[in-house]
């Protein structure tokens, strides 16, 4: 899409702080974090929401939960753990409509 602020910074038109990518995925530091690590875990393909996808999306988002698990991972956040938040629609708090995982980490977090 061409407004979307993160098919933007997937195509490397807008910089941001990678900390990591692959083919399919990109993450990189939130702007406005609310733990030490608060990270963007990005499908580099647009969806814009959960309630977007259908059956055709499964794999996407079965890969992006594991592209979610390696970035924590490489971020040292997996042990003692950490947050991972998917906000869906306005309601929810989505801002951005591009499917997106939120991984907090880096403290013990409040319930």
């Amino acid at each position: 899409m061409t407004d979307c602020l993160f098919c933007k910074i997937a195509a490397g038109e807008i910089p941001c702080n990678k900390v990591y990518e692959d083919e399919d995925f990109l993450a990189f530091n939130d702007i406005n974090p609310k733990a030490p690590v608060h990270v963007l875990v990005i499908p580099k393909h647009h969806l814009a929401s959960l309630n977007d996808a259908d059956e055709q999306d499964v794999g996407l988002l079965g890969l992006l939960m594991d592209a979610t698990r390696k970035v924590a991972r490489e971020l040292g956040v997996d042990n003692p753990g950490y947050r991972v938040i998917l906000n869906v629609g306005k309601g929810g708090g989505q801002e951005v409509f591009h499917i997106h995982v939120h991984i907090l980490g880096g403290k013990i977090l409040p319930f």
